[in-house]
């Protein structure tokens, strides 16, 4: 069986992914993960949904995580002042 590693070595192992993790450890809010199983890791979050979940069975709990920084969502500024005019 698979050994759960530290939610730091998941982020250097797997940077800027999509990282399905089986039995995740988490604090009591379950926001926060500690560590996990990596199962499955891809760029793609659809692909991770969809290729990981074989790699599911068997297991307690599973989470998605992403490994890198979520982007501010862009601003659509012009719309707006056409409206307000």
């Amino acid at each position: 069986m698979k050994q759960a590693i530290s939610i730091d070595e998941i982020k250097k192992r797997y940077p800027n992914e999509w990282v399905l993790l089986g039995n995740p450890v988490v604090d009591k809010s379950r926001l926060d993960i500690f560590s996990g199983i990596p199962l499955y890791h891809s760029a793609s979050k659809k692909e991770v949904c969809y290729q990981g979940k074989p790699f599911a069975t068997g297991y307690d709990t599973i989470k998605m995580v992403y490994t890198g920084e979520f982007q501010p969502a862009r601003v659509i500024t012009s719309i707006f002042r056409t409206i307000e005019q």
